[in-house]
């Protein structure tokens, strides 16, 4: 396994478009965080300070950075996508497999560089939340802290199948720009039937299909945290209240999708022509 980590990270890191792509995944959702902490005076008009939301408080900045942070996960899918563009573009995949590549080996590695970056972007976001935390939370006990900490795995499962599904894109489309494109078209596709079954059925039957498709059960694993924010702010309003935890039967759902993916990428791959 470290063997074939070691090869993508060579392939990756001798590429500066991806290099560039892999820091901007990971330091600028960094940098949105740390931003939200500084205070931000608008010409003397008023002062914007979101730690006064509460927003850094445990458990509630679990949820939030998660959240926040896996909406940059776009800019590390065009990595995932380019891995797999590159080496049919410069014919690398087919000299691999001549230098005794296994194809099986071939996709489990690029399977083993998505979990290796998921996993460095999930401690990055613990290190960095529990560090705002320990600063800027009114509560600071143990029990507190580690109060809801299972949305980093839900953070974790969710940018390694939507990665899983940007390899699988990748194997099928051959190209960055075509498997990006089959990207949007999946999430309008979720849509439509999200529409039509609501059209056909009713609403609630379509949302419980919709929970299943891929994009949407990769979202559902970290509901927005905008409407806990503001129950904060009203605890006594219950119209605002919703299901905002992480369940296991969702984590299940992506687990699933990550390994059809994963499977359907080597199937695909051990009967192409190469």
């Amino acid at each position: 396994m470290i063997r074939l980590i070691n090869l993508e990270l060579q392939k990756l890191f001798l590429n500066k478009t991806s290099k560039i792509l892999i820091f901007i995944s990971f330091i600028l959702p960094l940098c949105v965080i740390l931003l939200s902490a500084v205070k931000i005076n608008f010409f003397g008009f008023f002062t914007l300070e979101l730690g006064e939301l509460g927003i850094f408080n445990f458990p509630i900045i679990w949820h939030i950075t998660t959240f926040f942070s896996a909406l940059f996960k776009f800019f590390f899918a065009i990595v995932v996508v380019s891995m797999i563009g590159n080496e049919y573009s410069n014919k690398t995949l087919k000299q691999n497999l001549i230098d005794g590549l296994s194809k099986k080996e071939f996709i489990l590695s690029k399977f083993y560089v998505i979990v290796f970056f998921s996993l460095i972007s999930t401690v990055i976001i613990f290190i960095v939340s529990l560090l705002l935390g320990l600063i800027y939370s009114s509560y600071n006990e143990f029990q507190i802290i580690i109060q809801q900490i299972e949305f980093l795995a839900a953070y974790f499962v969710k940018l390694v199948g939507f990665f899983s599904f940007c390899l699988f894109l990748g194997v099928l489309a051959k190209r960055s720009a075509f498997a990006l494109g089959f990207l949007f078209v999946d999430l309008i596709l979720e849509w439509i039937i999200l529409g039509f079954i609501s059209w056909k059925g009713n609403y609630e039957i379509a949302q419980k299909v919709q929970d299943f498709l891929p994009l949407t059960s990769m979202y559902n694993l970290i509901k927005q945290p905008l409407q806990r924010i503001v129950m904060t702010k009203f605890p006594s309003n219950v119209d605002l209240s919703y299901d905002y935890a992480v369940h296991f039967n969702s984590i299940l759902i992506v687990v699933f999708w990550t390994i059809l993916f994963v499977f359907l990428s080597y199937r695909l791959l051990k009967t192409r022509d190469l």
